[in-house]
């Protein structure tokens, strides 16, 4: 009788790494967006001269860019990045679209490093 071979349990650190990626990525997204909605609001404040613009917005990209700071040093302790690449990722959230990218450049990089 043949069967597929099993994949490998994961291990414990294996697991926490996963669930902290996730996290990250989720974060690096919903960061990315609201960045996108601020510049929007700039650009319709400062180069459209539009009157009464939301200005909650930037509190908003504040407090989520805070929890995006927070869960990607999380996920940079668990796989143990150089300094220079905790601080670029940290920094990925203040530039519009680049969150993306690194988010994408960072989940091949733990999931082909890690397996998870």
């Amino acid at each position: 009788m043949s069967t597929a071979p099993e994949k490998p349990a994961q291990t414990d650190r294996t697991k926490k790494i996963a669930s902290a990626l996730l996290r990250y990525r989720v974060l690096a997204y919903i960061t990315g967006i609201w960045l996108l909605v601020l510049t929007g609001e700039m650009v319709a404040k400062y180069i459209f001269r539009v009157e009464d613009v939301p200005s909650w917005i930037a509190v908003v990209h504040g407090w989520v860019y805070l929890i995006y700071l927070i869960f990607t040093v999380d996920l940079a302790i668990k796989v143990r990045w150089p300094l220079a690449r905790t601080i670029g990722t940290l920094l990925a959230g203040t530039i519009p679209f680049l969150s993306f990218v690194v988010e994408h450049w960072r989940t091949t990089q733990v999931k082909r490093d890690f397996g998870v």
